[in-house]
């Protein structure tokens, strides 16, 4: 398999879509593209700045999660608060991923930093489940 090497720039429209879809406004994606963008220079890999993207989007926006839970509680609760926000966001950048920028398996499983099967998995119900959210918004 032959792997193109992009540049930062070469996937700059993809970076912006897969802002757009993570935040859902402009003004949100053009920060995270900033800010994606302010750690990466030229010569940085396109894995290496998928990374930096998925990075700087958990730390700024997360997931919504409530179930429930408030800031005062204890830090465990807070730890799993924020897993179950980064575990989300990665479910949803995974199918942004491999639907928007068209990357494979393996490649997806390099950003993320989890086994394949992961990915699989992740892509399966992430797919139902964007399906399903997208219906429930248009139908409001």
């Amino acid at each position: 398999m032959v792997r193109i090497n992009k540049t930062p720039l070469d996937i700059l429209d993809d970076i912006y879509s897969l802002a757009y879809w993570m935040t859902g406004n402009a003004r949100a994606s053009d920060e995270l593209v900033n800010r994606t963008y302010l750690n990466a220079d030229i010569d940085t890999q396109e894995t290496d700045l998928l990374k930096t993207f998925r990075s700087c989007y958990v730390d700024s926006y997360g997931q919504s999660a409530e179930l429930g839970m408030t800031e005062n509680q204890n830090g465990t609760a807070k730890s799993v608060l924020q897993n179950i926000k980064e575990r989300a966001a990665d479910v949803k950048l995974s199918v942004l991923l491999s639907e928007i920028s068209g990357l494979k398996h393996q490649q997806i499983s390099e950003i993320m930093g989890k086994p394949v099967k992961t990915i699989r998995f992740w892509l399966f119900w992430g797919r139902k489940f964007l399906v399903k959210d997208s219906l429930l918004k248009a139908s409001a």
